[in-house]
């Protein structure tokens, strides 16, 4: 397959790029507003093409999927317009800044008969689909969740996760992993009560705690933040035992994970050698597209976790619980 790249973005240059190169695929080109970043980045990279605009890229005939890690407010527009060429699209995450964004791409995207993927890479490391196996296959009842995605955002009061004009904030950053997480092994919540906090007074938010609740009873609790030190973590719970991961979502492709459990009194630690996510996430891309498969991580599953997000926000504006 052959790729395209819209934005130099820093998670295009430290984490998809070089998985692109590692994968069966190959990487054509890159695009960007400016034609000098683009030129520097496919130098840098030895991208074979550079092209001075987004446009340039997706016109490019010879292109067959694009990836777009842009700020998140110009998601939509760039996915359809990948769309309209013919192209399918890897997306980062949030895939459009709310549930009826997603649900819209998720048609047009099938109108015009391309792949749509949002890119949680977690989701393809094996950790992450044994302790779904665990939870699935040994845990018995549940009966408490918690994930935190925290770190320390630092630098430039323009950095864009601080603009609510590109959709920014901790919950569209980063609290959108603990809540896909909890879906993942809880599946849809039925109601959430969600505060957000503005600590720089940026126009966004900075912090979020939330709490999903299950018809079971069961209740998550997820948590985000720019203005902490690092901590990222899901732990599961059931009567009969516990599943808990740190580093839980942006794992290192060099160092090796563990998965720690407690089941039916038995502890046990299970050790993943180093594996490069991003690489997995791109080869299942490229075998949906070629089987003609669905993605794990499609438009669909993007508007439900979009659709819990939404609700996070609308309880915390409202300080009232939502129903889902």
């Amino acid at each position: 397959m052959e790729f395209g790249v819209i934005s130099t973005a820093g998670i295009a240059q430290k984490s998809v790029i070089p998985a692109i190169r590692k994968s069966a695929h190959h990487l054509r080109g890159i695009a960007s507003r400016s034609e000098n970043a683009a030129q520097v980045t496919a130098d840098a990279f030895d991208i074979p093409q550079w092209y001075p605009s987004y446009e340039a890229l997706v016109d490019d005939d010879r292109l067959d999927a694009v990836y777009i890690p842009l700020p998140n407010a110009l998601h939509a527009t760039w996915v359809k317009r990948a769309a309209d060429a013919g192209l399918h699209v890897l997306c980062e995450k949030p895939l459009a800044v709310d549930a009826d964004a997603c649900r819209e791409l998720r048609q047009y995207c099938a109108d015009r008969d391309v792949s749509l993927m949002e890119g949680f890479m977690y989701r393809f490391h094996p950790r992450t689909q044994r302790a779904f196996e665990l939870v699935d296959s040994s845990l018995g009842r549940l009966t408490s969740f918690r994930s935190s995605f925290k770190f320390p955002l630092r630098g430039r009061p323009d950095d864009i996760r601080l603009d609510p004009q590109l959709a920014g904030g901790s919950l569209m950053d980063v609290g959108c992993y603990p809540v896909n997480a909890a879906r993942l092994f809880l599946g849809e919540p039925a109601a959430v009560t969600g505060v957000l906090h503005d600590a720089r007074d940026a126009g966004v938010d900075t912090s979020m705690t939330a709490l999903l609740e299950y018809e079971s009873g069961l209740c998550a609790t997820v948590e985000s933040s720019f203005d902490t030190q690092m901590d990222q973590y899901y732990r599961i719970e059931a009567e009969n035992g516990w599943v808990e991961t740190h580093t839980a979502f942006d794992i290192d492709s060099t160092e090796a994970a563990t998965l720690e459990y407690v089941i039916d009194g038995r502890r046990g630690t299970e050790r993943f050698d180093p594996v490069d996510q991003y690489e997995r996430e791109i080869n299942h891309f490229a075998r949906c597209v070629a089987d003609g498969r669905t993605p794990e991580t499609d438009a669909r599953d993007a508007a439900r976790n979009m659709a819990v997000l939404d609700a996070i926000v609308r309880s915390s504006e409202s300080n009232e619980r939502i129903e889902l």
